[in-house]
């Protein structure tokens, strides 16, 4: 192709190769992902949602709970170790 310039105009032209159409790829060729989609969820979003899921407040055990904290027969070797169980299996 020669550009001669604004003063000369040429008419239409024939098209020539390169200037073909080819056929469309399929969508297997072109697609360069594995097809796998990921969701990262933030640590605040996850406690937001574990406490949704948390059953109402039973205020009648909350109650029984006090009165035997203040009398100082609810803190047992037994529950201790169950507490200390349950939270170790939460850290690891």
């Amino acid at each position: 192709m020669q550009i001669q310039g604004p003063a000369h105009v040429h008419g239409p032209q024939a098209i020539n190769a390169p200037h073909r159409v080819r056929p469309a790829e399929t969508a297997e060729k072109t697609t360069s992902s594995t097809g796998v989609d990921q969701l990262d969820i933030s640590p605040e979003a996850d406690l937001v949602s574990r406490v949704r899921e948390t059953p109402e407040i039973r205020a009648d055990r909350v109650a029984e709970i006090r009165k035997e904290i203040a009398a100082g027969v609810y803190e047992t070797d037994e529950k201790l170790d169950v507490a200390l169980d349950r939270l170790l299996d939460e850290i690891s």
